[in-house]
């Protein structure tokens, strides 16, 4: 990964994904479901970006 991506993966992504990870742990009802869907979307991303990128 180049250093911008790096940049913007430690900056945008993780703080966000942790911030989604805590608010959903709130709710007692619906939280296992909404990590699932969260788990599911990152790692379409990751694989998406990769496809995209070719692994660059």
């Amino acid at each position: 990964m180049s250093i911008p991506s790096l940049i913007f993966w430690l900056i945008f992504v993780v703080p966000l994904v942790g911030l989604l990870i805590y608010i959903m742990r709130q709710d007692r009802r619906k939280g296992i479901t909404g990590l699932i869907v969260l788990g599911l979307t990152v790692v379409i991303a990751i694989v998406y970006m990769y496809v995209r990128t070719g692994g660059k």
